[in-house]
């Protein structure tokens, strides 16, 4: 019933939740009728094993893992669907598949080309950068092919000149390889034009396609008047569409139109349209671009693609998929549908992203507040801890709206096992070891994973001044409070030494600015309640520290963002730490290179990085904030 009543409420976003609820409650009653008693009776509760410590630990490998774990579990999950998908060449057994006299012969050939082996494609438009929605897709069409032993094309849909950039098809291949996927064959819708053409033609002469002139106004919707030249002779439709591709028609004046009714009612869809725009890949060749609705699954029979895998905003597409391919009798597809992966507190849509970086809220498209891949790679978001964030979603047909905080958490256990550890502070306060044991500074190992300390050491160096976090001292200890205080020491980490506060020196203002302090090693001297981390010959950096940057999950919402998502910003959303200190370890680190600041959070090289003053993202913190669950 959750899920039954879940599908119908995000349908119906609108509608009273207890209407709903009844009117479900009311069609469940007619087709499965009353409870029964068996229904009635309460289910005795099964106890649970209990695991000796090793195999918890098992278990909690599997359910929290590495990239390994999470990645297996996506190709079983994907092994999985392979039961329930159609096996290659036998198309004809999916429910809704349109069989003609040519299908089998059809088939044959195919089988004959392709051996058998799964093919699918990742298909994105060149007209903007992929965001965390497209990870699903591309886990999924990559992992079930990988997952079945076939392969998988990236095809760029370039059949909009106006909006497609060379910087949008580097990006995109640049983030399914980041992802870590190679691509069977890159393509491009723009690779088939010709064909295409010679297909549109053939598709009139046998009388499925006409040239109209409506206005595109005026075929908007789902109930617009018929075409008044539906039944216009061929010939005068070749002719015509002659004319379109040489250019005697201006902008709207004139599509090839198909002739046929989509699921949802919307009657004779365009196949081709005028537009006076330079192509990307084939210059001014071309006046006439085909649309979406006649391109996708002819380039998917020209590449012999077995599963068309779309998300299920594309199922009223599936009549029009399967009828344009056997009127031109040409290998059909099948088209599979599975839901979208949204994200609460964010944006994804180009349109909004473009508003967000022209009012000067969003630097660019890969600012780290957004959830595009490049913003979540610049983040300092580990491939695999999406890979593995796409795998917990799983592949459902019903629609998956996910809290950021479920991604963070991916986010979390890869970067444990990958980000060596380090020393930063943000807020630093002087401090001044008065009877430091050596003439100059010492070295001091510190273990790369504390967990397992034979992944290595870095050494970093220890002074007579160190810098703590301000935060790390008090000049009175509250009940509870357990770092630094007059009375109370502390050890500093991994240095062997407890420093005990001697004086405190502040500015006219009353500022605490540096501390004098003597210290005792550890292990002549009381434990103390807390050891710090510290820095000490730092380095100087910049640190950007992220909040979400929606003040509501929904901000496209009117009912919860009245004032539309632009109103919605969250101020506090970055705070830039100009003046921090990281330890002189981490000095050789590139773009992208990622860390744990010991008590902090894991953060990222930014690309912003110059010599002398490196800039830091922070990524996640160390645990996850509790306001934001």
């Amino acid at each position: 019933m959750g899920l039954l009543m879940g599908e119908a409420r995000s349908q119906l976003r609108w509608a009273d939740g207890k209407t709903i609820k009844n009117e479900v409650d009311l069609q469940v009653l007619h087709l499965l009728g009353p409870k029964t008693e068996a229904d009635l009776e309460k289910k005795p509760k099964v106890a649970k094993a209990r695991l000796a410590p090793a195999e918890k630990q098992k278990v909690a490998v599997v359910e929290n893992g590495d990239m390994g774990t999470e990645t297996k579990s996506l190709l079983e999950q994907l092994r999985g669907e392979a039961l329930k998908f159609h096996k290659p060449g036998e198309n004809y057994k999916t429910e809704g598949y349109v069989v003609t006299p040519n299908t089998m012969a059809l088939l044959k050939q195919h089988l004959a080309i392709t051996g058998g082996q799964v093919r699918t494609r990742f298909p994105p438009e060149p007209n903007g950068i992929l965001h965390i929605g497209h990870a699903k897709a591309i886990n999924f069409n990559f992992g079930y092919a990988k997952a079945n032993g076939g392969v998988c094309f990236l095809r760029y849909d370039d059949t909009n000149p106006e909006k497609e950039e060379e910087k949008y098809f580097t990006a995109i291949r640049e983030m399914v390889e980041w992802l870590g996927y190679q691509p069977y064959a890159v393509t491009h819708a723009s690779d088939y034009f010709d064909q295409l053409y010679t297909w549109a033609l053939e598709l009139i002469r046998r009388g499925q396609a006409y040239v109209c002139h409506q206005k595109v106004e005026e075929i908007k919707g789902h109930n617009p008047p018929p075409s008044p030249w539906r039944d216009r002779p061929v010939e005068e439709s070749l002719l015509l569409f002659e004319d379109m591709r040489k250019g005697k028609f201006g902008e709207g004046e004139a599509t090839l139109r198909m002739k046929l009714v989509m699921e949802d009612g919307k009657m004779d869809p365009v196949a081709y349209r005028v537009k006076f725009t330079p192509h990307h890949r084939t210059g001014d060749k071309w006046c006439i671009y085909p649309t979406y609705d006649y391109t996708h699954c002819l380039c998917d029979s020209i590449e012999h693609i077995t599963h068309s895998l779309c998300t299920k905003e594309f199922q009223a597409r599936r009549s029009s998929y399967f009828w344009l391919c056997n009127a031109l009798d040409v290998y059909c597809p099948v088209q599979w549908e599975y839901g979208r992966l949204n994200l609460l507190y964010t944006v994804v849509s180009k349109r909004k992203i473009i508003r967000l970086v022209e009012t000067g809220a969003v630097r660019d498209w890969d600012d780290p507040r957004l959830f595009t891949l490049t913003a979540l790679r610049r983040r300092g978001f580990p491939p695999e801890a999406i890979n593995n964030f796409c795998a917990r979603v799983g592949v459902t047909v019903a629609q998956a709206t996910m809290e950021p905080h479920l991604l963070e958490a991916c986010a979390r256990e890869v970067l444990n096992e990958q980000a060596p550890r380090a020393m930063a502070v943000l807020e630093p306060l002087k401090v001044t070891i008065t009877n430091f044991p050596a003439p100059k500074a010492l070295e001091v190992l510190v273990p790369n994973f504390p967990a397992d300390e034979n992944r290595g050491f870095h050494k970093v160096p220890f002074h007579q001044t160190v810098y703590i976090e301000e935060t790390d001292f008090r000049e009175e200890a509250d009940k509870g409070y357990k770092r630094l205080a007059p009375g109370q020491p502390v050890g500093l980490r991994h240095t062997g030494y407890i420093i005990t506060v001697q004086n405190v020196i502040k500015d006219v203002n009353g500022r605490v600015i540096e501390l004098e302090v003597t210290c005792t090693k550890s292990d002549v001297a009381e434990k103390p309640k807390a050891f710090i981390h510290w820095v000490s010959v730092p380095l100087a950096c910049e640190v950007r520290l992220y909040e979400r940057l929606f003040l509501h999950k929904n901000p496209e919402d009117p009912s919860e963002v009245p004032g539309g998502f632009l109103s919605d910003l969250n101020p506090d959303s970055l705070r830039v730490v100009h003046n921090a200190l990281v330890d002189s370890s981490v000095h050789s680190a590139r773009p992208f290179d990622k860390f744990q600041f010991e008590r902090l959070g894991y953060f990222s090289v930014d690309p912003d990085s110059e010599e002398g003053k490196m800039v830091f993202n922070r990524t996640v913190t160390l645990k996850e904030d509790p306001g934001k669950a």
